[in-house]
């Protein structure tokens, strides 16, 4: 096994100041980046998808729960199968408290192909709380790229979704997918991805935060239990 070199501590503090020059620039590259993400157009649903879950028939503009903003995790559970993906599930593993999501307009759900049915089970057996949605024998999964066809066979792939709500109306802001889950799964790395991002002050587009009503840096971080919903 090929270890680091042994060093002085005095060696260690410039070779990590060294290093650190190079991750203050990556930070300031990613910002970028999500400044771009935030910029995307964005296209309006205009097909009327129907999911099934805990409370029966629901539509996309239900898996918002009323909120501005609404993450998607593409779970990997075709039909035919008896259990959900183990890397989908390992990621589904890392999703912290829905609180501070919800705190900042935002809701996280999971969509399979699977029958509701078959993911109940399973949902208890890993001990997760996050909704969780079938959308078997619809269009959705096809539509976002995470069932794919070619040959005659069907293929699965995880993703990840977000949608922005203006009153009645969807729209799609961006996806992602397999490799582009990587690095995700806290709060700011999947709030990073919409277009309302963390909504700080700091954060470019200017004023994107209040767009809807909730004014820029108005929701601090807080313990999960002292937040006003």
């Amino acid at each position: 096994m090929a270890l680091p070199e042994i060093a002085s501590r005095e060696e260690w503090r410039a070779a990590r100041a060294e290093l650190l020059v190079r991750e203050k620039a990556a930070t300031r590259a990613r910002d970028a980046l999500n400044a771009e993400r935030r910029r995307l157009p964005m296209v309006e649903i205009e097909e009327e998808y129907v999911f099934e879950g805990g409370d029966g028939k629901a539509t996309l503009l239900d898996l918002f729960e009323g909120r501005d903003q609404l993450v998607v995790h593409h779970f990997m559970f075709a039909p035919e199968w008896d259990a959900g993906c183990r890397g989908c599930s390992a990621f589904l593993d890392q999703i912290g408290h829905p609180a501070h999501l919800k705190a900042r307009g935002t809701t996280f759900a999971a969509v399979s192909r699977a029958p509701y049915p078959k993911i109940l089970p399973f949902k208890a057996r890993m001990g997760w709380t996050v909704p969780w949605y079938s959308s078997y024998g619809d269009r959705f999964n096809h539509d976002f790229e995470v069932t794919l066809e070619a040959d005659g066979e069907q293929t699965e792939r995880s993703g990840i979704s977000c949608f922005l709500r203006d009153g009645g109306r969807v729209f799609h802001t961006y996806s992602t997918y397999e490799r582009g889950l990587d690095g995700l799964g806290s709060t700011t790395s999947l709030l990073d991805l919409t277009v309302l991002g963390r909504q700080e002050e700091w954060e470019e587009p200017v004023g994107r935060a209040s767009a809807l009503g909730a004014p820029a840096g108005a929701v601090r971080i807080r313990y999960h239990d002292e937040y006003d919903f």
